[in-house]
């Protein structure tokens, strides 16, 4: 049985950095310094709010690549940013990161070399149909490229039915059923999302899911998450949040501290 990794049972806010374009990508306009300087500044805010958690993630390098296509340039580049976040921010609140798309390996790598406490992995279990293309399954290489690098401390958050995604080839494969194979496959948390960026869970998928694993493992809310609908969530072991915490709940905007004291009013309370 793991340890808990987080402060609370259940409810905990999980913060999202999505760190400007890396070097490299399409969309990239900052040198290393300036991204840097504003991932710094997200973290502070977020750790002036006593989030309960923190995950990175390269949102804004799109178009993405798989990981056979990333180059070395975006691991060298996410060490370096989320050890600067692993740094800022207390010991005790977890650091996750999350490299698009489904960059599982190259994630864990980074996690390892800035002292993160999890990552957050996509096509666990069940192959699946993503905007990059055709995802594989990667429980068995992913949990052996950690052992190999005695880091089975880092936890393996992983999304089942990912948003952004078509699951029409596993159709006849429920929600529940994806759950309990991530589970008897050994991750460490699984997490239910909406079908976008933004767009809300189900609450009867996170019962289903919950009961599914039988509550031996986290199940985490990876989307759509706002102070009028957390209180269908609160049962969940986290709540990812990302765009409820920008100015307009728009993901692409800065931090809105305004919202950010709502979302964490509402899960204080």
């Amino acid at each position: 049985m793991r340890l808990r990794l987080f402060e609370k049972a259940c409810c905990n806010i999980i913060g999202m950095i999505h760190v400007p374009a890396l070097p490299g990508t399409p969309n990239a306009t900052c040198g290393m310094q300036e991204i840097l300087e504003r991932v710094e500044h997200e973290a502070e805010i977020l750790k002036r709010h006593n989030m309960h958690g923190v995950i990175i993630e390269n949102m804004h390098d799109t178009p993405y690549c798989l990981e056979r296509d990333l180059g070395p340039e975006t691991t060298a580049c996410m060490s370096i940013l989320a050890s600067k976040v692993r740094h800022i921010l207390p010991s005790s609140v977890p650091v996750g990161v999350q490299i698009l798309a489904a960059a599982n390996k190259s994630a864990l790598a980074v996690a390892l070399a800035a002292n993160l406490q999890f990552v957050r992995v996509e096509g666990f279990v069940y192959s699946h149909v993503a905007d990059e293309g055709w995802i594989d399954a990667c429980a068995g290489p992913l949990l052996r490229y950690r052992k190999q690098l005695s880091a089975s401390h880092i936890h393996v958050f992983a999304d089942i039915k990912k948003k952004h995604s078509a699951h029409a080839v596993t159709a006849d494969v429920s929600i529940a059923e994806t759950a309990a194979a991530a589970q008897f496959f050994n991750v460490d948390g699984v997490i239910v999302t909406g079908t976008s960026t933004g767009v809300a869970a189900s609450p009867e998928e996170l019962k289903t899911v919950t009961q599914a694993v039988k509550n031996k493992i986290p199940v985490l809310i990876g989307s759509g998450v706002t102070p009028q609908n957390m209180h269908q969530f609160k049962d969940a072991t986290g709540l990812i949040i990302g765009s409820y915490l920008k100015y307009d709940g728009d993901w692409q905007n800065q931090l809105d501290e305004d919202r950010i004291r709502e979302i964490m009013d509402e899960a204080n309370k």
